[in-house]
């Protein structure tokens, strides 16, 4: 079994969201419910900038710096850490963004849940580079993991109380979402399934909230391999260079070293992720 090592402190409250930014070559990830993006310096050092009351997820921005999901919408980052937020999406102060991902020709998307995790309540959004906001999915309770394939003709989604990892089929034209399946269930009582990442071979790594563990799934929708965690919840991954890099939190879990990041060496490297081309 893969060794899993401790990266970083116990930093974050509800760490989330992890990209390896290839326009400066680093981790960075979000403490969420506190609206910081966090940076792992080449010193080892992490750097937190304030963006919002949350910072649900962030990709790179193609020209530099970063677009964030907030509380009810966007902000964007430019590469000196000035944040400008976009108008919010929705008012009502008991819904929030969670998870998101660019597909490759740079729409971002991000989808919401309620604050109390009602069913039904959450949608999916795709912000546009021009800055228009429009619904792809609506009905969703916990819109969380989100990545495309290496082709970006498929998209793979999970709504974390359905316990299930899907399929949609992408058009890359519209950005619409179609023909869902389901590719992978999360058995009870191991946890769900929350942020995901896609690996070059077709892979999908899921983290387990409430799991302690990170699963992959191969396409075919078997389990491949469990990445086991000293921590109860895990929340996101992301590929770099062989390495998988896992978020966790500590939001109802007295763990020692829960809120730090973890790394653990995979030996496949990742599909790579979209940037925001606005």
């Amino acid at each position: 079994m893969t060794d899993v090592e401790q990266l970083t402190p116990p930093l974050a409250h509800h760490g989330e969201g992890p990209i390896w930014d290839p326009l400066v070559g680093c981790l960075r990830w979000v403490d969420m419910l506190r609206g910081d993006v966090l940076t792992l310096a080449t010193d080892g050092n992490v750097d937190r900038l304030d963006v919002a009351n949350v910072a649900a997820a962030i990709r790179p921005r193609r020209g530099g710096g970063l677009v964030v999901a907030v509380e009810r919408g966007f902000a964007l980052v430019d590469s000196g850490g000035g944040v400008r937020r976009l108008p919010e999406i929705w008012d009502d102060p008991t819904v929030r963004m969670n998870d998101g991902a660019c597909d490759l020709q740079g729409r971002f998307y991000c989808g919401s849940m309620a604050y109390d995790e009602a069913p039904g309540r959450g949608s999916l959004y795709c912000l546009d580079p021009d800055g228009s906001a429009t619904v792809v999915l609506s009905g969703v309770t916990i819109s969380n993991g989100l990545a495309w394939t290496r082709d970006g003709t498929e998209v793979v989604y999970v709504d974390t109380p359905t316990r299930c990892i899907d399929v949609f089929a992408f058009d890359p034209d519209t950005g619409s979402f179609s023909d869902r399946r389901v590719l992978a269930k999360v058995d009870a009582g191991r946890g769900m399934p929350d942020g995901i990442a896609l690996d070059e071979e077709g892979g999908v790594w899921v983290a387990l909230w409430e799991g302690g563990a990170v699963h992959r799934y191969l396409r075919d929708g078997s389990l491949d391999a469990v990445l086991e965690l000293p921590v109860n919840n895990v929340t996101a991954c992301a590929l770099a260079y062989g390495d998988l890099f896992i978020t966790t939190s500590a939001v109802g879990d007295p763990s020692p070293a829960a809120g730090a990041v973890f790394r653990a060496t995979v030996g496949v490297g990742g599909a790579s992720i979209g940037s925001f081309a606005g």
